[in-house]
């Protein structure tokens, strides 16, 4: 597990803009080190993998520091179930949402969340990340497949678009991830 964070720290370093949809947990850049942990012992646990959870943790939280260097920008939009989905204890899945509250203050962190009774013309999807307008990763169960077909990059661009009218942002958006806290308690 610690292989496959470091291994994409280059790609990410490249990119000036990144569009990243979540629809079954929260991406990488904004994880706690518990959620994180959380996260990477419950997939380690199913995939039967040798267990670096540990070692993998740091790797995947270096790629927090690229909200804060360069001239990058990150719009990312987050189903709100994702936000009531309990990742490790009460505890760290309060933090962790105390977290994205933070970064929604960072200039370079657009946070949209969509909420679960919208109507909608996007339909949910698999979690995708677009790198600039170059590529998309998407995450499987099983695999992240990496997509560099001009064409099917421009559907996810398309895609991201259309799922953005459906997200509230600002104090909207404050508003539901304050009330997935809420929830916890």
């Amino acid at each position: 597990m610690r292989l496959a964070q470091e291994k994409v720290i280059s790609d990410y370093e490249r990119t000036r803009f990144f569009r990243i949809y979540v629809s079954n947990v929260l991406p990488g850049f904004f994880q706690t080190a518990e959620y994180a942990t959380a996260l990477m012992q419950s997939i380690t646990d199913f995939q039967g993998t040798p267990d670096d959870v540990a070692a993998a943790v740091p790797a995947c939280l270096a790629r927090a520091r690229l909200m804060y260097t360069g001239a990058r920008r990150f719009a990312v939009l987050i189903e709100e179930w994702v936000l009531r989905t309990r990742i490790g204890s009460a505890e760290d899945m309060a933090a962790q949402l105390g977290h994205l509250l933070t970064l929604m203050s960072l200039p370079s962190v657009s946070i949209g969340i969509i909420p679960t009774g919208s109507p909608r013309a996007i339909w949910p999807l698999e979690a995708f990340y677009l790198f600039d307008d170059q590529r998309v990763a998407v995450e499987t169960l099983t695999a992240k497949i990496s997509i560099l077909q001009p064409r099917e990059v421009a559907d996810y661009v398309r895609a991201f678009a259309g799922l953005s009218e459906t997200a509230v942002h600002g104090a909207k958006a404050r508003a539901l991830i304050a009330s997935a806290a809420a929830s916890l308690e």
